[in-house]
């Protein structure tokens, strides 16, 4: 328990030492649209809101649903002074729609079934590492978090997925 207190300080001491390097959109352009794999696997698109901050949309397959729509607010900081790579973290929310990818285990019955199709909603926090090559539309990102599922149970699901955005 120790490990998880000092690792959850050392990580809010990054966070805010952090707030005063900003990361910047590639090319100065506000809008990427791209494809991620991973949890969840599909197409993704970000808004820069500012140049330390953005929302990430994700719509794809996943864990908590056959289709899965997220959406993330992210804050980047450039913990490494670099043009190149930067970090973020955020947190978001995602609905999936269908049959979840779980297999539960009915004691009564004694057997192991899957969830029927249902809407599943859960919250999730994330943290990642953005590349963007000087002098190009394009960012490489990877990101790893995890997800708490409120409805139609509670459960968590640790994520992660890499991906590419081309930016307009």
């Amino acid at each position: 328990m120790n490990y998880f207190k000092y690792s959850i300080l050392i990580l809010a001491i990054i966070l805010v030492s952090a707030t005063g390097l900003k990361s910047n959109p590639p090319m100065g352009r506000t809008f990427g649209a791209g494809i991620m794999i991973g949890e969840p696997t599909g197409l993704t698109a970000k808004i820069w809101a500012s140049n330390s901050e953005a929302f990430a949309i994700s719509v794809g397959n996943s864990y908590l649903g056959n289709l899965r729509i997220g959406v993330d607010y992210l804050w980047h900081f450039n913990a490494f002074n670099s043009q190149v790579v930067s970090l973020y973290a955020g947190p978001g929310v995602a609905v999936g729609i269908g049959e979840s990818g779980g297999w539960w285990y009915r004691n009564e019955n004694k057997v192991w079934f899957k969830e029927a199709n249902d809407i599943g909603f859960g919250v999730r926090g994330l943290f990642g590492i953005n590349i963007i090559p000087r002098n190009t539309p394009l960012e490489f990102f990877g990101e790893i978090g995890v997800m708490v599922g409120v409805l139609p149970a509670t459960h968590t699901n640790a994520e992660g997925a890499i991906g590419f955005r081309f930016y307009f």
